[in-house]
């Protein structure tokens, strides 16, 4: 089993300097098979990728091989995926992409006043969520968010499609969520899409375009776009022990689906996303998807595993004061992934992880972690009460993550706990 962890993390044997690192969600760290990848392109493909002498054309072929493995991995074409600065700008393509595609493909039909519409869901991103959001305040579009069920945590099917309208032009749908875990029904809502999209062509409508942002979903579960249907899927090198970069999947690209750029220039990527490429995290994310296609079977066994057992020793030890914030009835979600929370007026989820001398987490999204001690909004989309909300914690494992680990951890919040509600154990030393 790889050990992969951040520098100072898992390798420690002294005490008071040992961290335990249980935010796998919002990063991980690159892998060293990766890490090999881009030293040695930087070292020996550093010419420019459109040149012909050697290390212009040893940076091509690193390139050609690096699509090969991440169309590999999500179960695409190589032709069909495209690289990107990360994820943010894959979600945001696809928004740009399927405006322009609608506004073209409706130019002459369309009813002056009428606006292209989005269909998303509340819990989404904020690399959907907001561009979407701007769109609506320039009133450049509609935008339709589907509130997650407070039984399944999910975007269930019949309310996505329930938003659909005439101008519908792209529906997006995450696949799974960063904070809960929980995995939304995409291969479903893509069933009814394409039924409905029969139906539309025939009455002189354009079919509306789906797309999931996979970036959580990667290197933590199998991922066949085939079997999910989409149009395009957004893929994150950093949550897959690669690089931050990303790219992204296009089904049948420019032919079957289009894709518009938003910048221009020199031509690479075939004119879709323009701008030299950068070889070495290009060689980085080939490698790292490479890992996942080779091993993901057995990573994510390792992290159910190791995730159920924290489950039970945070149930063990705390009792009825522990409430899961990602179990949800019948719903699946990733196996690396547990938010809870621990009951208590005085154990807010920031105040907790203050107390912490080994944890190294989080209160939920990295990128929402200005909010202070307000309660988490994705958690109360998904019916979990306020006051439960504002003490959660999500602690996500990785693929070096121990059952020793586990036990360190839950010891860890053990004594947080008591040095916040002052009893037993407030005065242990570290």
């Amino acid at each position: 089993m790889d050990a992969t962890g951040p520098p100072g993390v898992g390798g420690d044997p002294s005490p008071p300097h040992r961290r335990v690192y249980m935010d796998y969600n919002a990063t991980t760290p690159p892998d060293p098979e990766v890490v090999q990848a881009v030293t040695e392109a930087l070292q020996g493909a550093w010419g420019n990728p459109s040149s012909t002498y050697p290390a212009g054309r040893r940076a091509k072929d690193i390139i050609g091989t690096a699509r090969e493995n991440l169309a590999r991995m999500v179960g695409g074409k190589p032709r069909d995926i495209v690289f990107t600065s990360g994820g943010t700008e894959s979600n945001n393509l696809v928004i740009h992409s399927a405006m322009q595609h609608w506004l073209q493909a409706c130019s002459l039909q369309r009813e002056a006043g009428t606006l292209p519409h989005f269909v998303t869901c509340s819990v989404e991103h904020d690399s959907v969520r907001l561009p979407l959001e701007h769109l609506a305040r320039e009133r450049a579009a509609e935008v339709t968010f589907v509130p997650v069920s407070k039984v399944s945590a999910r975007a269930e099917a019949d309310d996505v499609l329930a938003a659909v309208r005439p101008a519908t032009c792209l529906v997006t749908i995450m696949l799974a969520n960063n904070e809960t875990g929980v995995i939304m029904p995409v291969p479903e809502i893509s069933r009814r899409v394409a039924a409905l999209n029969a139906q539309r062509v025939a009455a002189g409508l354009p079919a509306i375009l789906l797309h999931t942002d996979a970036a959580q979903a990667l290197g933590k579960q199998r991922v066949d776009v085939g079997e999910l249907g989409v149009d395009f899927l957004t893929i994150v090198g950093h949550k897959f022990y690669g690089p931050r970069i990303g790219a992204l999947y296009v089904r049948g690209l420019g032919d079957l689906t289009p894709l518009y750029p938003m910048l221009f220039g020199g031509g690479q990527e075939r004119n879709f996303r323009p701008g030299t490429e950068n070889t070495p995290m290009i060689a980085g994310l080939g490698k790292a998807a490479e890992l996942v296609t080779k091993n993901c079977a057995a990573y994510e066994a390792h992290m159910r595993d190791v995730r159920d057992y924290l489950e039970e020793r945070l149930q063990a030890e705390f009792g009825p004061r522990i409430h899961l914030n990602s179990r949800f009835p019948g719903t699946e979600r990733l196996p690396n992934t547990c938010n809870f929370s621990i009951r208590g007026p005085q154990l807010q989820g920031r105040l907790v992880l203050e107390q912490c001398r080994m944890l190294l987490a989080s209160v939920g999204a990295a990128c929402h972690s200005d909010q202070g001690d307000r309660p988490s909004p994705v958690l109360l989309s998904c019916g979990i009460p306020a006051d439960v909300a504002r003490n959660a914690l999500r602690l996500s494992v990785g693929r070096g993550t121990t059952r020793a680990d586990v036990d360190l951890v839950v010891q860890d919040l053990k004594q947080a706990v008591a040095q916040l509600e002052g009893g037993p154990g407030a005065q242990d030393t570290p």
